[in-house]
């Protein structure tokens, strides 16, 4: 008799070969598009005048989550809906990277949906927030199965874990929206911004966010950034700094950069995954693209990428390079900054 767990892996398998027929790998010279709307003259020093938007693939049906694997010299990223992570190599193009990315089964909301935000610890192993496992796992080393290394709070299980980051020290900080529930019950009765300290124990810095979604450490880890999606009638989105405290937890925290103006200009479009850089700066997804702004929250300019933006990640040989995924597009740009790093 067939087990139900390799019925599982044999249809996560057939589904990814599925999805991926329809992905379009681009071939160098990468077509361009887009533009940078340029607000400041600040923003010479991070992206040059003539800089471009490159596109590598399309045909996802919502990219996220990418990620630099430095040793592997790769990208990793997710495609939330289609349950699937891809990998993409210069010269070679995307390839599926994990079939079953996080909704694999195991406790799982059969209507949930794959990993969301993806990062590397300090081993340079993938962490994944995977939407339908309702958790936040690390690849086991054989690359084959995951390790949870957080699943509930209070005795709760999480909503959908989104997005995340460590300190230095190896602590996790993370968000936790209902985006990927499903048709799962939100056991917290909120929305949350978590601390996985080193040991394991969960603290729970913040529960006020309608949606809150990216977050991110300033390069000398004293603030705590979380974008507020704010998608439904009568939320507002914007992004948030929250000092952080001896304790390890958050004070009440500042509104960084509104982005209600600028979704009006724009007639759309939210604050989702962000990104810091090592001179301060953010790199935050919202309405218009990329919005980079600098450690106060001045606006100094936008990668227009003509679609809704999820997320970006700084990568490529020198560290210079930041990945986005676009809607259903992989793209990139050179920057004359890096990541803020740990």
């Amino acid at each position: 008799m067939k087990s139900p767990l390799l019925s599982l892996c044999v249809a996560a398998f057939v589904a990814a070969l599925n999805a991926s027929a329809a992905i379009t790998s681009l071939p160098a010279p990468y077509p361009t598009l887009g533009s940078v709307e340029r607000l400041d003259p600040a923003l010479d020093a991070v992206l040059a005048p003539e800089t471009k938007i490159e596109k590598l693939a399309e045909g996802f049906r919502w990219s996220e989550g990418p990620v630099w694997r430095a040793k592997e010299a790769d990208l990793i990223f997710s495609d939330v809906p289609a349950n699937i992570a891809y990998r993409w190599r210069e010269g070679k193009g995307v390839e599926v990277f994990l079939p079953s990315s996080g909704n694999t089964g195991v406790g799982a909301d059969p209507a949930g949906e794959g990993a969301n935000g993806l990062t590397v610890d300090a081993q340079g192993r993938l962490v994944l927030c995977q939407h339908g496992d309702r958790r936040i796992s690390r690849l086991a080393p054989d690359g084959h199965g995951f390790e949870t290394l957080v699943d509930r709070y209070d005795g709760k299980r999480f909503n959908s874990p989104n997005d995340l980051c460590f300190d230095r020290a190896g602590n996790l900080f993370f968000t936790d929206p209902p985006y990927g529930l499903g048709k799962g019950v939100n056991e917290q009765g909120f929305n949350g911004v978590y601390r996985r300290a080193i040991d394991g124990t969960v603290t729970l810095l913040h529960r006020a966010l309608d949606r809150p979604n990216g977050i991110a450490l300033s390069p000398d880890q004293k603030t705590l950034y979380v974008a507020n999606s704010g998608d439904r009638p009568g939320m507002r989105t914007y992004l948030m700094a929250y000092a952080l405290q001896p304790d390890g937890g958050v004070d009440a925290g500042r509104v960084l950069f509104d982005a209600e103006p600028l979704r009006a200009k724009r007639g759309g479009g939210l604050m989702d995954g962000l990104k810091v850089d090592a001179r301060g700066n953010l790199w935050a997804t919202g309405p218009g693209g990329v919005l980079i702004l600098s450690p106060e929250g001045k606006h100094l300019g936008t990668i227009l990428t003509g679609t809704a933006t999820a997320n970006c990640g700084f990568g490529g040989p020198d560290g210079s390079t930041l990945y986005i995924t676009a809607n259903n597009m992989l793209l990139r740009v050179a920057t004359r900054t890096k990541d803020a790093g740990r």
